[in-house]
């Protein structure tokens, strides 16, 4: 895909961080834009800004881990446009600490957003684009995290992983399938977003009524600090996302630098070797 003017895209998690700047590049692009957030007020606010510089945009709050929001987003998409021709699979949220530390709750809000997002937005959109018969592309928000697995991020590091899975099957299925659909997986590391408050937007229902244990309180903190220290910016992968979409590829791994620990775990698995900490080459 690399026409965009007149296209429509639709972006999850699109009220900041990459969802944000993906709204942005794809209104300078020309595009028209559905952008849906948990969040309804910074929704709002983006659409107003958005609307500002002239964009032709709709915002839907949408809780990605509700099939039934991702159907009516898809509902709203064609109601509005008439099409979906880029999906941005985005939302995320996170939370650390030890694995065995992470509660029922912890699990259900991070698989609902980040596994079950990706899932609905996958099995809500994917029959639009392949009914229009025309070029489209769906771009899945993983992390490096789901290439690496480093320690006090299991609830994170698994769901991520599960992400790599669904859009490495979905590029397959649909290569099989014979369609005109791309396929980008987004691997970013450490890049100054909202990831690290992304507490805000857990559902009351899933709070954790005990205080945070002590490795969960030092994984926030240096997940903060390493965010806040990221080199790239949420623009700068927002290009680089866009670039992978023109040239119809499949993986984006922001940080080349991380390449080395993920070729040491590939070499783990291969020798069958107890797991190296991906932190060891220190190549972020």
């Amino acid at each position: 895909m690399d026409r965009f003017e007149g296209k429509v895209a639709v972006i999850t998690g699109a009220a900041s961080g990459f969802g944000r700047e993906f709204a942005l590049k794809g209104a300078a692009l020309g595009m028209k834009l559905v952008l849906a957030d948990i969040d309804a007020a910074a929704l709002d606010a983006t659409v107003t800004s958005l609307r500002e510089r002239g964009a032709e945009v709709r915002g839907v709050r949408t809780d990605v881990s509700n099939a039934a929001d991702v159907d009516a987003l898809a509902r709203a998409t064609l109601d509005a446009f008439g099409g979906a021709h880029l999906l941005f699979n985005n939302a995320g949220v996170g939370a650390g600490g030890f694995i065995w530390e992470s509660s029922a709750n912890d699990w259900q809000w991070v698989f609902g957003v980040n596994v079950m997002g990706v899932a609905n937005g996958i099995r809500a959109f994917t029959p639009i684009m392949l009914a229009q018969n025309e070029p489209a592309h769906i771009v899945n928000t993983a992390s490096v995290a789901g290439l690496l697995a480093a320690p006090a991020m299991g609830v994170y590091n698994a769901s991520k992983h599960a992400v790599v899975a669904m859009t490495e099957t979905l590029y397959h299925d649909l290569r099989l399938a014979r369609a005109s659909v791309g396929v980008s997986l987004l691997c970013p590391a450490f890049v100054p977003t909202g990831i690290a408050d992304s507490e805000r937007a857990r559902p009351g229902a899933l709070v954790n009524d005990e205080e945070m244990t002590a490795s969960q309180k030092l994984a926030a903190r240096q997940l903060a600090k390493a965010v806040e220290h990221g080199k790239l910016s949420a623009r700068d992968v927002a290009e680089l996302t866009f670039d992978a979409i023109r040239a119809n590829r499949f993986y984006v791994v922001t940080h080349p630098n991380i390449m080395p620990s993920v070729q040491l775990r590939l070499d783990d698995i291969a020798q069958l070797r107890d797991p190296s900490d991906p932190m060891s080459l220190k190549s972020r």
